[in-house]
C-alpha cells in the first residue's frame, strides 16, 4: 500500500494478476473504471483530473482501478474482449470485498460499467454513464478507425498526437503535447492499439437492455470524440435512464465545466448539489484559457482573438466564460487582470 497525495494505492489479486487500485474520499463505494490510456498515478498529478474526483470524493469513497495490463498493473493478461474485462472488474471488487456500490463509466468504460450493472443487479445500485456509446463501430467510419489504428500502432509518437487532437480539441499545442506524452507513459504503442482497436470492437447493446439499476446518462452536446446521438442511442437502450444533456466540446470530464460534470453525476448518484467551483483560483485556469485572457488584456475582441488561435469567436467566448466561472469574477476585464496578478511571468 502507498499513498499518494490523499489516495491509497494498493494491489488486489485477480485471475488476471495484481491489480492496482486507488481510493480517496469516503462514504458508500462509488466505482470508477479505467480511462483511456490510463494511469492512477500520472492522472492524479492532473489538477484538472484531481479537482473533479475529488469533488466526487466529498460524497462518495471513490474507487479506480488500472486496467489489467496497464498503468500500475503489473497483470498476467490484458482482457480479450468486452466480456473478459466485465469478469476482471468484477474479481476487483471482489477482491476489494466491496458488496454493493455505484458505478461511474466514461467512453469505453461506460460498456464495462453496464455489463457489471446486468452481471450484478444486487450490488449495482446507481450507474451513470458518461460520453457513452453501444457500438464502437458508430464511432467513425471504417476507414477512419482503421487508418487511427494503424497509425497508431506504427508510430505511436504520431498516433497519441492523432489522439490528443480527437480528446483534447480547444488544447493548446502545449496542452496536446503534454497529453501526447501522458499517453505514451501510460501504455506501450501495441497496448495502445490493441486498446483502440478493442474499443472499436465493443457492442454493448445487449448489456444496456439488461441494466436494471436506476441510470443517468450524461453526453456533451458538442463532444468531438463521442458524438451527442450516441449518448441518446445508449440513453434510448437502457430503462429508467435519464438523459443529461450537457454544453461543451470536451471529452474527458474534468476539462471544460467540470464542476457541471461533477454536479450532474452526484445528482444521477442521488446526492443533490450546489454548483460551485470545484478549484477556484488562478490554478484552475488552463494555459488556453491564460493564453485568451493574455490577448484579452491587450485590448482584443473575441473575432480577433479566434482569428489569431484559429478558433471560433463561440469557442473564444467559451474558454473566457470557464477562466471567469474558475477565478470567481464577473466581467472577462476583471479576469485578465486577475491572471496578470497571478505569476506575471507565467
Amino acid at each position: 500500500m502507498l499513498r499518494v497525495e490523499n489516495q491509497v494505492v494498493r494491489y488486489v489479486k485477480t485471475a488476471h494478476g495484481d491489480i492496482a487500485c486507488a481510493e480517496v474520499g469516503s462514504g458508500p463505494p462509488l466505482l470508477i473504471g479505467g480511462w483511456w490510456c490510463g494511469h492512477l498515478a500520472l492522472n492524479w498529478e492532473d489538477p484538472l483530473f484531481r479537482a473533479y474526483v475529488s469533488r466526487l470524493a466529498e460524497r462518495f469513497t471513490v474507487v479506480r482501478y488500472d486496467q489489467p495490463g496497464r498503468g500500475l498493473s503489473a497483470a498476467a493478461g490484458y482482457p480479450r474482449d468486452l466480456e473478459d474485462e466485465i469478469t476482471a472488474t468484477a474479481e476487483i471488487v471482489d477482491a476489494l470485498g466491496v458488496d454493493r456500490f455505484a458505478v461511474l463509466g466514461a467512453s469505453s468504460g461506460a460498456a464495462v460499467a453496464a455489463g457489471l450493472a446486468a452481471l450484478l443487479p444486487d450490488r449495482v445500485h446507481r450507474l451513470v454513464l458518461y460520453g457513452a456509446f453501444a457500438d464502437g463501430a458508430d464511432i467513425a467510419p471504417e476507414s477512419a478507425r482503421r487508418a487511427m489504428v494503424n497509425a497508431v500502432s506504427a508510430h505511436w509518437g504520431l498516433g497519441s498526437r492523432l489522439l490528443a487532437d480527437v480528446f483534447v480539441p480547444d488544447a493548446d499545442n502545449a496542452e496536446r503535447e503534454r497529453f501526447a506524452r501522458f499517453q505514451r507513459l501510460s501504455a506501450t504503442a501495441e497496448q495502445a492499439a490493441r486498446s483502440l482497436a478493442a474499443t472499436y470492437e465493443i457492442d454493448a447493446t445487449e448489456y444496456l437492455t439488461a441494466v436494471t439499476a436506476p441510470t443517468t446518462v450524461l453526453h456533451r452536446r458538442g463532444d468531438r470524440a463521442v458524438p451527442f446521438a450516441l449518448g441518446v442511442d445508449v440513453a434510448r437502450r437502457v430503462r429508467r435512464a435519464t438523459l443529461v444533456e450537457l454544453h461543451g466540446e470536451d471529452h474527458f470530464p474534468w476539462r471544460g465545466d467540470a464542476t457541471a460534470v461533477a454536479d450532474a453525476t452526484l445528482r444521477g448518484l442521488g446526492h443533490p448539489v450546489r454548483s460551485r467551483p470545484a478549484l477556484p483560483g488562478p490554478e484552475a485556469v488552463t494555459d488556453r484559457e491564460r493564453e485568451i485572457l493574455r490577448l484579452v488584456a491587450d485590448g482584443l475582441t473575441d473575432v480577433q482573438i479566434g482569428e489569431r488561435l484559429t478558433l471560433s469567436p463561440h469557442t473564444v467566448h467559451r474558454h473566457i466564460a470557464n477562466a471567469r466561472t474558475k477565478l470567481g469574477v464577473r466581467s472577462r476585464a476583471a479576469a485578465a487582470a486577475a491572471i496578470r496578478r497571478d505569476r506575471p511571468g507565467r
